[in-house]
């Protein structure tokens, strides 16, 4: 089945759509031969006009991105106005973005804030830098709060304050829990469940204030396919 039929609107109005992004699918394309599905795909076959918002023709109406793997709530912009909007609401930080992650491990204490920075590796990887090469990094915070201890792994809200690329993934294994299935970082001891089969991260809840003025807070529940993996966990 395609993943853009998987796509489903939760709150919209002329000046933008939330949309809760299914796992699996890429938000924007790479590069002009990159012909895999994306969100900017549906986006423009449902709304024509959007295609022309934004700075970059790949991204028309990006403000922010969620990785491949990882599914919920995304904004688009609609309107050239709104994109201006979206785009400074997250660079002053006015947005809360609010994350479920199953990790590997017991977390030890039940909350607490990572703040270490990151750094781009190449064009596809993201990795903590140590030492000197730590200057060269960028400020990245995340504030996380344990919701459900199981016996292997520990149900956890992260709240980034940064918005960097992969961070709750970086910042997860930087405490020593890597986010459950997360290929990427994740140590080979580090199996992932084959019932599951996808990184274990949902963005859940955004609060913000909208371009018309509305203090607005939009939530999703988890993914069923989450849903139906923690059913099957014994608790500790």
């Amino acid at each position: 089945m395609s993943k853009i039929n998987e796509v489903s609107v939760v709150y919209e109005d002329n000046d933008f759509v939330i949309i809760n992004k299914p796992s699996g699918l890429i938000t924007h394309p790479k590069n002009e031969f990159d012909h895999q599905e994306s969100v900017t795909e549906w986006l423009v076959k449902k709304y024509p006009s959007a295609k022309s918002v934004g700075t970059d023709p790949l991204r028309p109406g990006v403000v922010h991105r969620l990785d491949r793997e990882t599914s919920g709530l995304l904004i688009l912009a609609k309107t050239p106005e709104s994109f201006e909007y979206f785009k400074n609401l997250f660079k002053s930080r006015d947005i809360k973005k609010t994350y479920v992650a199953l990790v590997y491990g017991k977390v030890k204490n039940n909350e607490g804030t990572v703040d270490t920075p990151v750094a781009r590796l190449g064009v596809l990887r993201t990795t903590r830098m140590l030492g000197k090469r730590i200057l060269k990094g960028q400020e990245a915070v995340t504030d996380y709060k344990v919701l459900e201890r199981y016996e292997d792994y520990t149900l956890v809200e992260a709240t980034p304050i940064t918005g960097r690329t992969h961070q709750i993934r970086l910042h997860m294994k930087y405490i020593g829990h890597t986010v459950v299935c997360d290929r990427l970082y994740r140590s080979k001891s580090m199996t992932c469940p084959p019932e599951l089969g996808r990184l274990f991260l949902h963005a859940k809840k955004l609060s913000f204030t909208s371009p018309s003025g509305e203090s607005l807070t939009i939530e999703t529940d988890l993914s069923p396919e989450l849903s139906e993996f923690l059913k099957t966990l014994p608790k500790s």
